[in-house]
């Protein structure tokens, strides 16, 4: 499913217009990353957390020549899925 996909199951689920549902994913995409921005974290009950993850600075490889390379520190979305999400999989 892409996001026109979505845009278009979320407007026939919530009986408002292809607009509506796409300005909401947007809003609620922004407010993720916003939220995740300032280091926060955002929790949807019953469906799953998203929070921060920190990843340490390592020394890596470069695959075509073989030279060892520094890669810095970097923070990476992390999405943990709730309970009830597992459940409804399974």
């Amino acid at each position: 499913m892409n996001k026109s996909e979505l845009i278009e199951r979320m407007a026939d689920q919530a009986g408002i217009s292809k607009t509506a549902a796409g300005a909401a994913l947007d809003a609620a995409t922004e407010a993720i990353k916003a939220t995740l921005k300032k280091g926060g974290s955002v929790t949807l009950v019953g469906f799953g957390a998203f929070t921060v993850s920190k990843r340490a600075a390592r020394t890596g490889r470069n695959p075509k020549t073989g030279e060892s390379i520094k890669i810095k520190a970097s923070k990476a979305p992390k999405f943990t899925p709730g309970k009830a999400f597992k459940e409804a999989l399974n």
